[in-house]
Order: C-alpha cells, then structure tokens, then sequence
C-alpha cells in the first residue's frame, strides 16, 4: 500500500478524575487503546443492565444546551464530551475505548488542555489502516436568526469564528486560523468555558452547572471577569468557542474544510455537519498521503454519519 496516513489510537491507558461541570459528581475517565476501526466509543461503567457502549457519531447527539451530548439506543448517555473531543482531534487520535463512570466528563480546569498533556504524555501508536478524512466539496450553510455557520472547500481545516457579547468583558471577538496540533496547543487548548453571572442562577435551576466554579469556568459579570487571576488570554472567549467547534465536527471525523462561524453554539454546530452529511453531494471520505504531504490538523477516522454502528472491539 502507498505511503498514507494511518490511524493512531493511544499506546497505553490514560486516565483523569474530576467534578462534572453540570452534574456536580466526582468522575473517573479512563482512555485505553483500541483496535484500527474501532472509532472513538464510550463505555458507561455504571450502567450494566442494558448496552453501555456509547459511539462518537453525529447521529448520536441527542443533547445540545451549554454542552454536547450523546446518547446510544439503550438511551445510555454521555455528556459535555467536546473539550476530550477537541483535544483527541488535534493529537490525531482515532481509535479509544473510553470508560466513564458516570454520564458526564470531568470538567478539570474547563479547557481541553488537561485532556491534551494526558495524550501527549502517553503517546500514540500508529496503527496499519489508513485514516479517513471527509472532504468539503461544495458549501454548505446554516441560518438561525442572527446566528450563521457555513462550512466550504479547503485543503486543510481553517477556522474562522466571530462572537458578539452585550457584556463589555467579552464583547465582539474574532478569531482566524488553520488549527494544527501546534497551534491548538498554543492558541486553544487552555481557553476555558465560560459563563456570565446573571445565566449561572437559570443554569442551576435548570439542573445545569452544579459543579461549575471559578476553578474550572471564566464567570463574567457586565465588564468585569470575576476569576482572581483574569484571563489566561485578552480573547479566550472567542479562543474557547473554536475549540467547541473542533470537538463538535471531530464527531464526524476529521474535516477538511474552511469553517465560518457568527455566534455560533453547539445546537448551530452540530445543526451544520448533519447538514453537510445530509447533503450527499457535499462531501466524501478520502485518503491522503503520508503526514509530509498535508499542512493540516490531524484528526481520526471519519465514522459514517448515518451508516450502521461501528463493531466495537473491546
């Protein structure tokens, strides 16, 4: 076989502990090596009376307020899943059992940059099947009120992403880069979610952001942030909203594609790739050559959006 990218998953377990933002419980993730194929799957631990495997498709999610979620037939589900999913795109990992004992991620610190040293300090495996990616053939675009996402042809994942706060610490803020792993370690993967004062009481009263803190979220309040230390970057707001945009397409595999976004969340992510998939003529899954022929972000194998379930080796 010519020389192409291959598939990678992890080359040994790694594993991290922590308050789910929303739920507020102490949770344990395990990532382990999987097999070539296998894609990137969750496995609820707690659960053991019915299928507890959870796959990473975009016809999973189920769930897209302040957080993405996903959700198997048995209505088994997992939740705030793309910080992890953000980080494993930009190591380029395809392939991971992951154990989860409980329905939600750990928040950690609010960023994916966690996630990343704990990939990074494991090292990946190479694997013998090539990697799938989905090349962007024609446009493709969505609309909701003020909100505009469109995703177009491009040799590499460009990102273009631009939001408009009332609130004077975060305001209007736009951000513009092709998202390799360098630059997401450097530019993205420490930008935390973020929060504003007057939504954290409706958050919590909704069931939502039990665990959050000023450890693990930026809380802002009109034109003041209330984090002692401040902000990690002048515009991490805008920084954290690109990296959950990459952990929201990486459910389709990785992308190759130019991506614009205007006040965009995940409900408008997730809202663009399943119309692109949707769109037959859009798009397609391609090989590509070895690592030294492609400027991009690395990324997993492209699962099919709406194909049949992925056999799980576990």
């Amino acid at each position: 076989m010519p020389n192409v990218r291959r598939q990678s998953t992890l080359k040994a377990p790694a594993i991290c502990a922590g308050v789910s933002l929303h739920g507020g419980r102490q949770t344990r993730l395990v990532m382990a090596p999987a097999a070539p194929d296998t894609g990137l799957v969750f496995r609820r631990t707690d659960v053991t009376d019915r299928d507890n495997l959870v796959p990473v498709r975009p016809n999973a999610v189920t769930g897209v307020r302040n957080c993405t979620t996903i959700t198997n037939a048995a209505a088994v589900g997992v939740s705030t899943i793309e910080h992890l999913l953000a980080a494993l795109s930009a190591a380029g990992v395809d392939n991971l059992l992951i154990d989860l004992d409980g329905p939600e991620l750990p928040a950690l610190d609010g960023s994916a940059e966690p996630f990343l040293k704990l990939i990074e300090q494991v090292g990946l495996e190479r694997q013998a099947a090539p990697r799938r990616y989905v090349r962007v053939l024609k446009p493709v675009e969505i609309r909701s009120g003020d909100m505009f996402a469109r995703i177009e042809p491009c040799n590499r994942l460009e990102l273009d992403v631009t939001i408009d706060f009332e609130d004077a610490a975060i305001g209007r803020q736009r951000l513009r880069m092709a998202p390799d792993v360098q630059a997401f370690r450097e530019r993205l993967a420490s930008a935390r979610t973020f929060a504003r004062m007057h939504e954290v009481a409706a958050l919590q009263q909704a069931g939502l952001s039990q665990g959050g803190s000023l450890d693990n979220a930026v809380v802002v309040n009109g034109d003041e942030v209330l984090n002692p230390d401040g902000l990690r970057f002048e515009d991490e707001f805008v920084r954290h909203k690109a990296l959950d945009l990459i952990g929201d397409m990486y459910l389709g595999g990785p992308v190759l594609g130019r991506i614009t976004t205007v006040k965009s969340g995940h409900g408008l992510n997730h809202d663009l790739l399943t119309k692109l998939f949707a769109c037959r003529d859009c798009w397609t899954y391609e090989v590509l050559p070895g690592a030294h022929a492609l400027v991009a972000m690395t990324g997993g194998q492209a699962r099919p959006a709406f194909g049949p379930a992925i056999a799980v080796s576990a």
